[in-house]
């Protein structure tokens, strides 16, 4: 299966949807709160916002009250608004995957004009918020991430490559990025090493879904890693990223950006997370187990490791932490504490200066 043939399936079943969607459902009219809630995709939009709350925490600049609580509301609906401009262009692959086709859209309960209207008004809302409450580097970042998420990942890599997850996860990998530039404006090295584990973490997660569901994305025409490669290859790819999800994990705590409790929590979860791949890897293809595990752990693991930073830290900044090889207390890495020749090595790069 090629991305051309793959392209002309998806664009009949496009043009097909979009006249059903707009005028063949009896019940567009009749959409209720719900509905538009459920096309935020209120549990992917908790998890960034949750991860973005560690980003923003972490860093070394604060917010008052009011500006973190508007933050927080704007980093919401940022999230939301690409869980709904997503669903809107998915909706001809929703409709033919039994996972999704009981969404809003694919029901007829609210129309594809509707919801990409609802999309960009929640888009536009999120990122003139937060850059009213913060500041333009966090509002950028935010933007950029809702446009690479629908134009990079679910217009282009999703229908077209194997490693459409791979690539794509780094939309989802951005919240904490966005956290700590609300409270900076400005990107370091501590909020990165945050992107590079959620960006590892994304294709063991989403594989072990896919790897249950490779019939519904073969009839949608989306050639996932475990359509076109098949389970072995999957299972392969799955505990190698792991390996390196587990590596990164204790990059906070190596670099000196974290402390004990973290790097003690993160090895356990890590060789857990090590041990569920090698079982899935060893599974026969009849056995769905080990992949549901796998998946469901890997929440956990996320939800973990960011939960155990956000403790091991109590509220303070990166950079005031001690670094443990070095027997004193280290100055910040924060670009604000170090001179210009230094700040550079720090990777910290200042929007307001680009």
């Amino acid at each position: 299966m090629n991305a051309k043939s793959i392209a002309g399936q998806l664009g009949g079943r496009r043009a097909r949807l979009a006249l059903s969607s707009d005028s063949a459902h009896p019940q567009a009219d009749r959409w209720s709160v719900s509905d538009f809630v459920a096309l935020t995709k209120p549990r992917v939009m908790m998890l960034a916002v949750f991860t973005a709350l560690v980003g923003l925490s972490s860093s070394p600049g604060r917010l008052d009250p009011l500006a973190t609580f508007a933050a927080v509301v704007a980093i919401a609906a940022g999230a939301g608004a690409a869980g709904v401009l997503n669903m809107w262009y998915d909706a001809d692959i929703d409709a033919v995957m039994s996972r999704t086709a009981m969404r809003p859209i694919p029901r007829g309960k609210i129309s594809g004009f509707e919801a990409l209207v609802f999309g960009l008004v929640l888009a536009g809302f999120a990122v003139a918020v937060l850059g009213l409450a913060t500041n333009l580097a966090a509002a950028a970042l935010l933007a950029c991430t809702i446009v690479f998420y629908i134009v990079v990942y679910t217009a282009w890599l999703k229908r077209a490559t194997r490693q459409n997850i791979v690539i794509g996860g780094a939309a989802g990998a951005l919240p904490p990025v966005i956290g700590w530039a609300a409270g900076t404006g400005e990107v370091g090295l501590e909020p990165l090493t945050l992107f590079l584990i959620i960006l590892l973490w994304t294709p063991p997660h989403f594989w072990a879904l896919a790897l249950n569901r490779t019939d519904d994305y073969a009839r949608a025409g989306v050639p996932m890693l475990p359509v076109v490669a098949g389970r072995a290859a999957t299972t392969r790819q799955i505990l190698i990223y792991s390996g390196l999800l587990a590596l990164a994990s204790e990059l906070p705590w190596m670099l000196g950006f974290a402390g004990a409790i973290f790097g003690v929590i993160v090895a356990i979860c890590g060789a857990l997370f090590l041990l569920l791949a090698g079982q899935l890897n060893r599974t026969a293809g009849a056995d769905r187990r080990a992949a549901q595990r796998l998946f469901l752990f890997s929440i956990f693991y996320l939800f973990v490791l960011f939960a155990a930073l956000l403790v091991d830290h109590r509220g303070q900044s990166f950079s005031s932490m001690r670094l443990s090889h070095s027997g004193r207390t280290a100055g910040s890495v924060h670009a604000e504490l170090v001179p210009g020749a230094v700040r550079s090595a720090c990777c910290t790069i200042n929007f307001r200066e680009v």
